[in-house]
């Protein structure tokens, strides 16, 4: 591959200007990657039922589901950082290869050991789907632009938010849970074609030194995560929160954070560049972000629960029901994008998605139990935009303050913990439910608390720098 692009390695060159056609492309691959990635995630969960019948194993299938997340998280911010190191077009292929190659195994498994052992695999491609998609966007698409185009990601999120599930149900009802992984195949091979022909323009890394990779940091920081993540995911399940196994995890994992934050000031090449934190635009929106995670979770754990639990609606019923909450969701997208696009910043957008989000979870908390149903959907339709707004208003303003060098870096830092604000929130959820033996009275303390997060991103929308987004790839503005 030619180094044709806007600072290339050892070159003084400007950058290369991408036509609509050229992004167009791009976009494409991008699209079908996530795609691949978020369907697969959302059909896997209606169909673990079956999967437990057809292996004989009706214990730990919650870990078909967590070792995927276990893995593709910890792997988001390592996949980001080497693709600053070493491009994005390749490791995103090689992704790919190694999502539809463990899709196979996952499809040809025996046991449900296997399956755990494949899907953690798989995730390990899932993550880089997920951080490389997101940096291969802002290396062709000025953040003041993006929203000319993040219609097309929307799109493909709530396609596949909505379609996964119904899709995941059906095969494994009708044909096999294995045609689940075994989709993968077809769809994957189209996005390997698309990504190696559309990928081809893409930026090569601006760097003279030969790199290092950061292998201690990056050690501590996948043990660090999965220790933290098993905590969630094993406290007041197999374990009490308040016992010594999950205190333990807990410990273990703060203090491994700490050695991954000495680790990451003294390397020449951190894994998470203390700098990108210095800005307080990035410090802002990554806090955002992770709120915006946190109830998203929050409502798409209890929303399904809450109608089966307190209306008495079918698991079939309760899927319909999300479906307000998801489109408004992915609308919140397109309207925080073209936000960003007519007026050059995201604070003031992101000051009113949060207050959207607060209303809205308010609304949902004050509702009495007989409400009629119209006006718990009205509730989710005004909650929807705004967390969708947040989400991808800070991501677009974050990527905004970084340097290019830093692109992938810091991206793979804010979407590991939107990744752990989402889990952190739909285990929250789960513990105020089943601790109040799920009554209806239980999903008002949620919406409470919810909200009550709401107000925390609204004030650190307020307190944030004003920043303009950069109506050019390289030329960087300040605070206002």
């Amino acid at each position: 591959m030619s180094e044709r692009h806007g600072i290339a390695r050892g070159s003084t060159s400007g950058p290369v200007k991408f036509s609509h056609a050229d992004i167009v492309k791009v976009m494409l691959g991008v699209m079908l990657c996530m795609l691949l990635a978020a369907l697969d995630q959302t059909a896997v969960i209606p169909a673990v039922p079956a999967m437990g019948r057809d292996l004989n194993a009706h214990a730990q299938l919650s870990w078909i589901v967590a070792a995927y997340l276990i893995t593709s998280t910890i792997s988001t911010p390592i996949y980001a950082k080497l693709s600053d190191i070493h491009g994005r077009r390749k490791l995103l292929i090689t992704c790919l290869i190694a999502f539809v190659a463990t899709s196979m195994m996952c499809g040809a498994a025996r046991s449900l050991g296997q399956l755990i052992l494949f899907r953690s695999l798989q995730g390990l491609g899932g993550g880089g789907l997920t951080a490389l998609t997101q940096a291969v966007i802002a290396d062709v698409v000025s953040p003041r632009e993006r929203g000319r185009y993040q219609g097309y990601i929307s799109a493909v999120w709530a396609t596949a938010s909505l379609s996964g599930p119904v899709v995941g149900g059906f095969v494994a009802q009708n044909l096999s849970w294995r045609w689940i992984f075994w989709v993968n195949l077809p769809v994957g091979a189209a996005a390997i074609w698309v990504c190696r022909r559309g990928l081809r323009r893409l930026p090569l890394p601006a760097r003279v030194v030969k790199p290092k990779i950061d292998v201690a940091g990056m050690t501590l920081l996948t043990v660090a995560l999965s220790v933290l993540l098993l905590a969630l995911g094993w406290g007041g399940v197999l374990y009490p929160w308040v016992s010594y196994q999950i205190i333990g995890l807990a410990v273990s994992g703060a203090v491994l954070l700490r050695l991954l934050v000495y680790q990451e000031r003294r390397a020449s090449d951190p894994l998470l560049p203390p700098r990108i934190f210095a800005s307080a635009s990035y410090v802002g929106n990554f806090i955002v972000s992770t709120l915006a995670s946190f109830l998203l979770f929050m409502c798409l754990f209890t929303i399904p629960l809450y109608f089966q639990l307190a209306r008495s609606s079918t698991a079939t019923q309760s899927g319909f029901y999300i479906a307000p909450f998801m489109l408004s969701s992915a609308f919140g997208n397109i309207v925080g994008s073209k936000w960003g696009q007519h007026f050059g910043t995201m604070r003031g957008g992101l000051r009113v998605a949060a207050g959207l989000a607060f209303f809205g979870l308010v609304w949902l908390a004050a509702l009495p139990p007989d409400t009629p149903p119209w006006m718990v959907i009205l509730g989710m339709i005004i909650t929807g935009p705004g967390i969708g707004m947040s989400l991808i208003g800070s991501i677009t303003s974050a990527q905004n303050a970084l340097h290019p060098e830093d692109i992938g870096a810091g991206t793979g830092a804010l979407l590991v913990l939107r990744a752990v604000g989402g889990a952190c929130g739909s285990t929250l959820a789960g513990t105020v439910i089943s601790g109040a033996n799920r009554a209806a009275s239980s999903f008002e303390t949620v919406y409470v608390i919810a909200a009550a997060f709401a107000a925390a991103m609204f004030i650190v929308a307020v307190r944030m720098p004003n920043t303009v987004l950069r109506s050019s790839m390289h030329a960087f503005s300040v605070p206002e």
